[in-house]
């Protein structure tokens, strides 16, 4: 197993290439019936529509029915959001809408129909979203197994986006940059103890709705919500999403969940080949890198095409640069882009145990490398004049037990990474400012005492780049001359071969992706 590490020559060479992609960026106004879904890296369309952002806020709950984050609790998590995606993806299809993403238990879909008509738009949002919690409210049964109903709360805000590309290869989907999107997600994910749908005084001003004092706290009454899916009138219902819902389990059953164990590292793992028959679990670290300040970059920006350019190329450049420390410097994975934040998971071990100590102190480097690539990206964007804004990198880190897998039907599966650990490294994330790092209390323990001694009991460290990494774990005066062959940057050693079994005021910090 080789080394993990990073160096500065290389990650210039990588932007240089990531550069030349973006060389010349179309900006284009979105029109009727345009393709979103395989757009080019240097194209966006500047849409304006109304967006969703959906939040499952009892998935934690779920997780945590069990004392300790075993095979169990993910399993029901897992079925509980297949059972969950398949009736969402379903009510999308039916009424128009465009499904950006579904990360776990949040969605994000936007709603370009009927064009022309910002009014007729939020009503077809809204009614969407009660037809949402109502099928979410009546699927949460099983026999053998009874999962509760799903709790969910909705925001929606109405603007201008970009649109892009977002993702490489055979992960290629649409994205949407910009403050609407940013808006609907904050309303969402303010307070996961209140249900309800939850819109911007933006949204409700054009269906003429009076403001309300706190558009976060002010959930649609019954009245508003009857006058949207009047205006809507969607052609599909409850009764009926529920019908088409229970005969596409009969006729495309989810099938048990079962792990089995990677083989470290991460890097390895083709995602593209996971079902739920074929899943994976083990103890493993999961991190969210989120560049801070974006959504405000883009709103001052989104309206100049020449700007608007400016912003494609600093997305598509620093993304894909986070993108390549993870996966070429540190072998771990990338699950996702959510909006211009990066999940990823690391690995070190052997197919038969996770080497929990060398996993944490290479989550940490790869961290403390992400940031030194973040401002060596920005400096080679600025020397090719572009306009970079003032932008950070937050990020956070928890290590536990995390399961891996696809959700949803055979020909459209989505990836899904889901455990206490994954949801508490968001967390940290949103506790950071854009030049701070956190840590959860899993990865504190296990990491090298000189990481403990930099991060103390907050476990958050400002600037925390490459450089402050290696400096704690060799401090010069030590490292000079020194042949220890104790080092903690020693190359991490293969296992033996034949082993292998199965085995709330308003936030500070946006939800990933919307910062």
């Amino acid at each position: 197993m080789s080394k993990r590490t990073w160096k500065e020559d290389k990650a210039k060479s990588r932007i240089a290439t990531r550069l030349a992609e973006v060389s010349n960026v179309e900006i284009k106004d979105y029109v009727r019936d345009t393709e979103l879904i395989s757009l080019g890296t240097n194209v966006a369309y500047r849409v304006d529509g109304v967006h969703l952002y959906v939040d499952i806020s009892n998935i934690k709950e779920l997780l945590e029915t069990t004392v300790i984050d075993g095979e169990r609790s993910h399993k029901r998590a897992l079925r509980f959001l297949n059972n969950h995606y398949r009736a969402v993806r379903n009510i999308l299809q039916s009424v128009e809408a465009i499904q950006v993403d579904f990360h776990n238990q949040r969605l994000h879909a936007v709603f370009a129909k009927p064009y022309s008509d910002e009014a007729a738009r939020v009503h077809k949002a809204v009614a969407t979203a009660q037809l949402i919690r109502d099928t979410l409210a009546r699927i949460g049964e099983n026999e053998d197994d009874p999962l509760p109903a799903a709790k969910t709360r909705i925001g929606i805000d109405t603007g201008k986006a970009l649109a892009v590309n977002n993702g490489r290869r055979r992960g290629r989907e649409p994205l949407f940059l910009g403050n609407p999107a940013n808006q609907a997600a904050k309303r969402a994910g303010y307070d996961l103890n209140v249900e309800g749908i939850f819109i911007t005084n933006a949204a409700r001003a054009a269906v003429g709705w009076g403001k309300a004092i706190n558009d976060y706290t002010s959930a649609l009454n019954e009245t508003q919500i009857a006058e949207s899916q009047r205006e809507a009138d969607l052609s599909i219902t409850v009764d009926r999403v529920v019908k088409d819902w229970e005969k596409d389990l009969q006729d495309n059953p989810i099938g048990k969940f079962e792990f089995t164990r990677h083989t470290p590292p991460y890097s390895d793992l083709d995602l593209e080949v996971l079902t739920p028959k074929n899943s994976r679990r083990q103890e493993a670290t999961s991190i969210y890198a989120d560049i801070d300040n974006f959504t405000k970059y883009v709103e001052e920006r989104i309206d100049d095409d020449d700007d608007a350019i400016d912003v494609i190329k600093t997305l598509h450049v620093l993304r894909s640069e986070l993108d390549a420390v993870l996966y070429e410097d540190f072998a771990g994975k990338k699950i996702r882009f959510i909006g211009d934040c990066i999940h990823g998971i690391l690995i070190e071990g052997t197919s038969a145990t996770t080497d929990n100590a060398e996993t944490a102190k290479n989550a940490m480097l790869c961290a403390a490398a992400m940031r030194s690539s973040f401002e060596v990206a920005l400096s080679e964007l600025k020397a090719e004049g572009v306009d970079v804004g003032s932008l950070g990198l937050a990020i956070g880190l928890e290590h536990a037990f995390i399961a891996v897998t696809r959700l949803g039907v055979k020909s459209e599966m989505i990836r899904c990474c889901i455990s206490r650990s994954v949801l508490d490294s968001e967390a940290e994330q949103k506790r950071c400012s854009g030049h701070q790092t956190a840590i959860g209390p899993g990865l504190y323990a296990h990491a090298p005492k000189a990481f403990r001694d930099l991060f103390e009991t907050d476990r958050r460290r400002s600037n925390f780049d490459y450089a402050a990494a290696i400096e704690a774990l060799e401090p010069k005066e030590e490292s000079k001359g020194s042949t220890n062959s104790s080092s903690l940057l020693k190359p991490a050693t293969a296992a033996a071969a034949g082993f292998s079994f199965k085995a709330a005021a308003e936030p500070s910090r946006t939800l990933a992706g919307f910062s």
